[in-house]
């Protein structure tokens, strides 16, 4: 079974757009994901700095998306 690694925030993007989310549009503060009626807040990203592995199992968590299509993608 392979880890959840941080990935840069453009990586991100691409993974989530390919597991069907929409966006990311632009919020007040921070960018946002949408998929169907769930809105996901991101994190604003930083140059140089890779998306923690906390962050990016919350998303999962709150996208519903399975540990197993994150690493397929």
């Amino acid at each position: 079974m392979c880890k959840i690694i941080p990935v840069p925030y453009r990586v991100l993007i691409k993974k989530l757009k390919k597991l069907g989310l929409e966006g990311p549009h632009h919020g007040s503060k921070h960018p946002y994901i949408v998929i169907g009626d769930i809105v996901i807040i991101l994190p604003n990203p930083h140059q140089g700095e890779d998306v923690d592995v906390k962050l990016i199992k919350s998303i999962l968590k709150d996208s519903g998306i399975s540990r197993e299509e994150w690493l397929s993608v």
